[in-house]
């Protein structure tokens, strides 16, 4: 019978150090896979990186405890298996001088001339974002010619803990060297070094509000509003992404203009995935109805200064959040609920793709287990009713 590998949830100075052993043994992280620290019975600590690449297996020193600590000796670790798994050398040789544009003005250009004509606003947010955040430290000094797959390997596996932004920092970087190609700032047909990368796993968060949640958090709005703990503005904003199941983006840049009350719809010119024409229930309708159009003001949802619009509801739903106890609940979860109850009323994922304003139906399909819980569901209830006759 094979002994289970001594494993650690965390390599840490303070872990690390109360390590004793009586014979060496390896002490494997429990978070990046291939970390560990090999513990003697003298007492010395030596950090290791071991992954398997192209040749098989290989296990690196990566320095002794004492003289890094374990957050230097995890973000070596990183890059050594990175490279391992590339088929690079574990530790690489100095590289040679090479010349050309740098990352840094493949990054201004594509910031300047790319994401401002081609990226919705908040796409181009978040791509400005990870580009100064990760892209431009990490890799900005470096001439275009110089980043290869062994580079990327390495940027990529160095935000190991943050995976979605790591994939997305790899995506533009792949994007900005196709864009480099038609620009001339690389050779025609130059490698990409993103090509072939393996994205790590991405864990969506799902969060579904239940009747009984939904009806504490129609109790909290209408205190909230009623004591002032939140502006009437941001209180309606709520109300209208639960009963549409709008993007909060499409709700707090409606303007009356895109308001259709007597067809009961919102015709929005642009929104994340195109021009979009959404069904309005009829308690939305009442709902908009009833709110006050400011002269000079072509916003649904006004903001505190004059001819604004309200740009920012966090406070005011954390306020309404912890009165309905429902910590941890985002706004964009009402959202995912609204396809929940949707589902669960027997409405169909091509449908319910439709309410939402997916642009695939891939999208969509993230809620197919819900569908399946509401057929279980149905089942049980039928046969139950039948079970009353034949059992």
């Amino acid at each position: 019978m094979k002994m289970a590998k001594p494993t650690m949830k965390t390599l840490s100075n303070r872990s690390v150090g109360k390590i004793e052993v009586q014979k060496d043994t390896v002490f494997w992280d429990g978070e990046l896979t291939g970390f560990g620290v090999r513990v003697y019975p003298t007492g010395s600590k030596v950090y290791i990186a071991q992954a398997r690449g192209p040749e098989g297996p290989k296990r690196v020193a990566v320095g002794r405890h004492g003289v890094i600590n374990a957050d230097e000796a995890r973000k070596r670790a990183a890059l050594i298996i990175a490279r391992v798994k590339a088929g690079e050398e574990a530790v690489p040789e100095p590289m040679k001088p090479v010349g050309g544009p740098t990352v840094a003005e493949l990054c201004a250009r594509y910031l300047s001339e790319y994401v401002p004509v081609r990226c919705k606003t908040s796409t181009a947010a978040a791509a400005r974002s990870v580009v100064e955040r990760h892209i431009l430290p990490a890799l900005g000094s470096l001439p275009l010619a110089a980043v290869g797959r062994a580079q990327a390997a390495e940027f990529h596996q160095s935000m190991y803990q943050t995976p979605a932004v790591a994939n997305m920092a790899v995506r533009i970087l792949s994007s900005m060297y196709g864009l480099a190609e038609g620009w001339g700032m690389v050779p025609e047909g130059a490698p990409n070094p993103c090509r072939s990368l393996v994205k790590f796993p991405e864990r969506r968060r799902e969060r579904f509000l239940t009747e009984a949640e939904f009806d504490r958090l129609g109790e909290a709005l209408d205190r909230v509003e009623a004591e002032g703990g939140a502006s009437a503005s941001a209180v309606a904003a709520i109300r209208l992404l639960a009963l549409t199941g709008c993007r909060r983006s499409e709700i707090l840049g409606l303007r009356w203009e895109h308001v259709a009350l007597e067809a009961a719809e919102l015709r929005l010119p642009d929104s994340k995935t195109g021009a979009r024409v959404i069904p309005l229930p009829p308690q939305a309708a009442e709902l908009l109805t009833g709110l006050p159009r400011i002269p000079g003001n072509p916003w649904v949802i006004p903001g505190r200064m004059p001819g604004t619009h309200l740009r920012n509801i966090d406070e005011a739903w954390r306020a309404i959040r912890e009165r309905a106890g429902l910590g941890g609940v985002r706004v964009h979860d009402l959202r995912h609920s609204y396809a929940s109850r949707a589902l669960a009323l027997g409405e169909s994922l091509p449908m319910i793709g439709r309410l939402l304003g997916h642009g695939q139906l891939e999208t969509t399909a993230r809620y197919a287990h819900l569908a399946r819980d509401s057929a279980q569901e149905a089942a049980e209830r039928v046969a139950e009713s039948i079970a009353e006759d034949i059992l």
